[in-house]
């Protein structure tokens, strides 16, 4: 009876196994008529499939003679800006944008030279002569100086009008057999005759005043008796020179009135109280605060296009600017950085997306991971300028993250 078993197990084992034979090389097959169906309908797409069309791009610009180029890229949208070198002004357009014709906006930048005798330096009839680099004032018989500011005379040109008895005084005489000699103290000068001189007071501000020369005072000058004295704007402090000015950080010094809920930025003279406010949720997309400044997007359902292609993180960010800053000079940096273990981007592109004045500015690439917001065009003060400006990560040319930067510039009232 054992020995009948046995056989049957042997028997059945083996069928089993002719089973398993046939339906491993019926699956071999199946696969095999399947990669070749793939094979065969990807080589038909690509025979048929239509090539990309060709980015239009515009021709290439160039500097102007003694003038700057800002941009490198010519494609559809993107702006190129231009600016002249110090004693050259601009003609022209200063920001040209390719058209989708492959055409430039605007007219071709040239840079011409400043007169300098255009702004009518020579005073009290002077005649202006224009040289290499220089100019020079031919003056009337009765003035003198570099600008025909002083008369000719031997006593200073300024005298102090004020009425105040401080800002005259009595000469300091001394007789001798044959005559008498006087003087003043230091800061004065005589006035009158050799009988009834009189000591008054110099008013270097006036005196002093620059034509291109160093200035007495960063700010305003204050004539005192004898002397003078340098005063600055409220919100600013006077340095330990006696002439320059320093601002005081009313956010460090607790001197502001800002309320719970927003920061206090310090600004040129004063300071602002600011409130950095995430987006409202739209659709799938949403923010969370993760800190004062800085926004971070929710997780994004796995089939939302628009969801991944909004910005990952948007940052707040709140420069002090001088008023007539000179230019070109950098104000901003953007950077990637990618987490432990994960490979970074391949390639970055940088945009200004937004603002309420973006023709003063330019972003461009300043090495593989970094991009910079330029100033192009000075900013007169008193005034507020938004920029935003965005970069995009691409990894084998696929988008990966968009990152926004909301940038807010104060500009002061003051060149200091």
């Amino acid at each position: 009876q054992n020995c009948l078993t046995k056989q049957q197990l042997l028997a059945a084992i083996r069928q089993m196994q002719q089973l398993l034979k046939g339906q491993e090389s019926r699956f071999a097959e199946g696969i095999r008529v399947m990669k070749s169906r793939l094979a065969s309908l990807q080589s038909t797409l690509t025979k048929t499939a239509a090539p990309d069309p060709p980015a239009v791009s515009c021709p290439d610009l160039q500097a102007p003679v003694d003038g700057q180029k800002f941009g490198t890229k010519y494609l559809v949208d993107h702006e190129i800006h231009f600016t002249c070198n110090p004693g050259f002004e601009l003609l022209g357009s200063s920001m040209r944008m390719c058209q989708a014709n492959g055409s430039w906006t605007g007219e071709e930048p040239r840079c011409k030279g400043i007169s300098q005798c255009s702004s009518h330096p020579c005073q009290n009839g002077g005649t202006c002569l224009e040289g290499p680099d220089r100019y020079e004032c031919l003056c009337p018989e009765q003035w003198s100086g570099v600008n025909c500011q002083h008369q000719t005379q031997t006593a200073p040109p300024v005298q102090s009008v004020t009425s105040d008895a401080a800002f005259s005084r009595r000469p300091r005489c001394a007789k001798t057999e044959r005559s008498q000699h006087c003087s003043c103290e230091p800061g004065f000068h005589m006035s009158g005759t050799v009988e009834n001189g009189l000591c008054r007071d110099i008013d270097e501000c006036e005196v002093y005043k620059p034509h291109g020369g160093p200035r007495l005072c960063m700010y305003q000058c204050v004539n005192v008796p004898g002397s003078y004295r340098c005063a600055c704007p409220r919100g600013y402090t006077l340095l330990g020179d006696g002439k320059s000015c320093e601002d005081i950080d009313e956010c460090a010094l607790s001197q502001n009135n800002c309320t719970r809920g927003t920061t206090c930025v310090n600004t040129g003279g004063g300071f602002q109280c600011v409130s950095s406010e995430c987006p409202q949720p739209s659709g799938n997309i949403s923010y969370v605060k993760t800190s004062p400044f800085q926004c971070e997007r929710n997780p994004c359902p796995m089939d939302s296009r628009a969801c991944h292609h909004a910005p990952k993180t948007i940052s707040f960010h709140y420069l002090p600017l001088p008023s007539n800053l000179m230019t070109p000079t950098p104000l901003f940096r953007m950077a990637t950085a990618s987490a432990p273990g994960r490979p970074g981007p391949d390639s970055l592109r940088f945009g200004i997306v937004g603002g309420n004045n973006r023709g003063h500015f330019v972003m461009q690439r300043s090495d593989r991971q970094t991009g910079e917001l330029i100033l192009v065009q000075s900013l007169k003060g008193p005034q507020t300028i938004e920029v935003d400006v965005d970069m995009s990560e691409y990894l084998d040319r696929a988008f990966q993250a968009k990152h926004l930067s909301k940038i807010t510039v104060f500009v002061s009232a003051y060149e200091f």
